[in-house]
């Protein structure tokens, strides 16, 4: 690996993980992105719920319009936390044209946003699951969307696919 080590590579190459060094080396973006993904939708979360406690009673039957303001909430906050760690320690971009590559992150998340939010409302508003089952799974389904496409699109590298 031609590339510094970071925080993960060294916790890694501690004396208790080398043994696992060959399947951390094969498979550490994925397993640094499930890792910052976790965090992302932790950060996600507080804010949804902070924001539902603060604003709608802490309802687990928020209406579509309550709905709609929670998931923009909730996404707001992971990307402003996402875009810098995945940047930094997921996909390790040098792209010196940052600008472009925020606004390509930001148009990605949008896209999971919204089938986030559509996922929400059909599972809340229209089959009456609860607000905190409904984030749960469509949680998974935007992390692995948020994957594909960042992937694909934004942290692309020459090379790649």
């Amino acid at each position: 690996m031609n590339e510094e080590k970071d925080i993960f590579d060294r916790i890694m190459s501690a004396r208790l993980f080398r043994p696992l060094w060959p399947f951390w080396e094969k498979h550490r973006e994925v397993l640094v992105y499930l890792f910052i993904g976790g965090m992302t939708t932790l950060v996600s979360w507080i804010a949804k719920f902070l924001w539902n406690f603060a604003f709608y009673a802490a309802t687990a039957e928020p209406t579509a319009l309550q709905n709609t303001i929670l998931s923009v909430v909730e996404n707001a906050a992971g990307i402003a936390f996402a875009y810098p760690t995945n940047r930094k320690w997921v996909f390790r971009s040098n792209n010196p044209n940052i600008l472009a590559e925020a606004g390509s992150f930001v148009g990605s998340r949008l896209i999971t946003m919204l089938l986030g939010w559509l996922t929400n409302l059909l599972l809340v508003n229209v089959l009456g699951v609860s607000l905190y089952l409904s984030t749960v799974i469509a949680a998974v389904l935007v992390i692995i969307g948020n994957y594909v496409v960042s992937k694909l699109l934004v942290f692309r590298k020459k090379g790649d696919f």
